[in-house]
């Protein structure tokens, strides 16, 4: 059929090419839309990005603030710490199953330790296990930054502690807390020297209180009482302080349980109201005077023998003798007894007895709380002198 006059019908090619170009357009059309709508999207990202690093300013203010007591803390603490180096003669391996006969050789050990004031005198405390068989000559101190030797070493094995005498006398001595006061879950710091790197600082909490019988290397320590911390104690931190929020010493880092030889989280301390009465003897005799009552305690008391007395729990210390013309025979203890209480304070087995007996001043007197033949029964007691009992014997 022919086409009306002025008409106009375009050819294939051009109706393709018009396709195209209406392709184009709406291409061009939705490219354009779609990066409006990125731009947008991105700028939501951007702003609510910016929210949260505001919101990260604020709560980080507020976080700082708490921190800043802790630099001030340490501030404040960094020159009481000593960093300590002893020469230690130690017996080498044998280099055959035939070489019994070992050499000693000498060996670097690194510890920390705490500067104190006693007496209108400077000290240092440290961790017997850190100085032992040392001369004042075979050790160094840093503190302060500052360098110096020992006048004279105190020890006390039993406790693991020891004394350092400085001749000089222009050092800032630590702040010491009172350890009664602790409690579990308080913040503490530790400070010392672990693998050598002086003056590290590691916190946390206290994880429990009257730690004892623990089985602490060959020297071993006979009298337990620690603060058990799960700040981080590794090698070198041993002598170093236990500290709380005020900036006080409240102990002495000495121990730590770990099957690798490093930090596991547990870690223990000597309490400083303890360390004190050692460190006070050791200076003013040159030894320890430890108290005793008397009696011989027995450790294998159980729940079984403790039901067969008729108690419903087993804690409390056994009486198995007492020692004639001794506080405890002069007080009228029996064998037999259990002594329930010391001086208002619960007894927990005859380990934790032995060790707060030890540490009462010598002439002292206590109330104990006694259990005898199904009766509850209160006595006093002087505290004695160990070294008076053993002279006897």
């Amino acid at each position: 059929m022919a086409q009306p006059p002025n008409s106009y019908a375009p050819s294939t090619g051009s109706t393709r090419i018009i396709q195209w170009i209406t392709v184009c357009l709406l291409a061009g059309i939705l490219t354009n839309t779609a990066s409006a709508q990125t731009v947008t999207a991105r700028k939501v990202s951007v702003e609510s990005q910016n929210k949260l690093y505001q919101d990260l300013a604020i709560e980080a203010a507020a976080a700082e603030r708490h921190y800043s007591l802790l630099k001030r803390l340490i501030k404040a603490v960094r020159p009481s710490v000593a960093h300590i180096e002893a020469r230690k003669e130690q017996k080498s391996s044998p280099t055959s199953r035939r070489d019994e006969a070992r050499r000693p050789v000498m060996i670097e050990e690194a510890g920390s330790g705490v500067v104190i004031e006693y007496a209108r005198r400077f000290y240092v405390i440290t961790n017997f296990h850190v100085i032992e068989n040392c001369r004042p000559g075979d050790v160094r101190i840093e503190i302060d930054g500052r360098l110096h030797y020992p006048s004279r070493l105190l020890h006390d094995r039993e406790t693991d502690l020891s004394v350092i005498a400085l001749s000089e006398t222009d050092f800032v001595a630590a702040r010491l807390g009172n350890s009664k006061k602790l409690e579990i879950g308080d913040f503490v710091v530790a400070v010392g020297s672990p693998f050598g790197l002086s003056h590290s600082v590691s916190y946390g909490i206290v994880s429990a209180m009257g730690r004892h019988d623990l089985e602490l290397g060959p020297q071993g320590v006979r009298y337990q009482n620690f603060i058990q911390t799960d700040a981080a104690i590794n090698p070198g931190n041993s002598g170093g302080p236990l500290i709380n929020l005020r900036g006080e010493v409240i102990g002495i880092n000495t121990a730590i349980a770990s099957n690798s030889g490093g930090n596991d989280g547990i870690g223990f301390s000597i309490p400083i109201n303890m360390v004190m009465r050692i460190v006070e003897d050791l200076i003013n005799y040159g030894q320890v005077k430890r108290g005793f009552l008397g009696v011989s305690l027995d450790g294998r008391y159980s729940f079984e023998k403790a039901k067969s007395l008729g108690l419903d729990y087993a804690n409390g210390a056994l009486v198995s003798s007492v020692t004639p013309r001794s506080p405890a025979a002069r007080a009228g203890l029996q064998s037999g007894d259990v002594i329930l209480e010391l001086d208002g304070e619960p007894v927990i087995d005859d380990s934790q007895l032995v060790t707060k007996v030890s540490l009462i001043p010598i002439d002292s007197v206590v109330d104990l709380k006694v259990y005898r033949g199904g009766v509850i029964q209160r006595a006093r007691i002087t505290i004695g002198n160990r070294e008076t009992l053993e002279s006897r014997n």
